[in-house]
């Protein structure tokens, strides 16, 4: 019994040894490295549902690609930064469609001459879609955390909508001062002239007034 006993506490020993080292290869990367179980990702999302379908009016007449860097930190009164509080970096890439919108067109908008040889054209105002986001091109690129916040995270996922809402914030005002509306209108006047001009017109936009 006692050679028994021997072998039996051995085993767990080794097995004890054996959880240790296999924790230590997780904690430093080198376990998911070697992968000696073969583990295997399996996709069990459910087909997207189509819930609606809507007619556009819209011509998307320019687009701006932005890039921004969002450096949001967290303090926690009182309390030194290395027990809790955090600073995200987090790199942001997105995109702003401008355009056109010709549904709400008036009746006066287009106005022939009485010769059927020249059209005059009163152009909607242009404006700038949401900014859409590329995910994959966007991630967090530093973070520094408390020791309070470090321990949180290992117990809830991290919630990024916020650097997402203020990266979007960032990029419609750069898109707000960097041109592409006019761009967008002079591409609409663009269209627009060649396409009535193919049909025999003449092409020409009322003066904008100036501010």
């Amino acid at each position: 019994m006692g050679v028994k006993k021997r072998w039996v506490r051995l085993g767990a020993f080794a097995l004890v040894g054996l959880l240790i080292v296999g924790a230590a290869l997780q904690f430093t990367g080198l376990l998911s490295k070697l992968d000696p179980f073969g583990t295997s990702t399996v996709d069990r999302s459910q087909p997207a549902v189509l819930q609606a379908v809507r007619d556009l009016s819209q011509y998307h007449a320019a687009v701006g690609d932005y890039q921004v860097v969002v450096d949001i930190e967290k303090d926690v009164k009182w309390v030194p930064e290395a027990i809790a509080g955090e600073r995200t970096l987090f790199v942001a890439a997105g995109s702003v469609d401008a355009y056109v919108d010709f549904g709400p067109l008036l009746e006066n908008s287009l106005t022939v001459s009485e010769d059927r040889q020249s059209v005059e054209v009163r152009l909607p105002e242009a404006h700038l879609a949401k900014p859409n986001l590329d995910n994959e091109r966007s991630y967090v690129f530093g973070q520094e955390r408390g020791l309070i916040d470090r321990l949180g995270a290992l117990v809830s996922v991290p919630d990024q909508q916020q650097f997402h809402v203020a990266a979007e914030k960032r990029i419609a005002e750069a898109a707000q001062h960097s041109g592409l509306l006019e761009r967008a209108r002079a591409n609409t006047k663009a269209m627009l002239t060649q396409l009535l001009q193919a049909l025999g017109f003449r092409v020409t936009f009322p003066a904008e007034p100036t501010t």
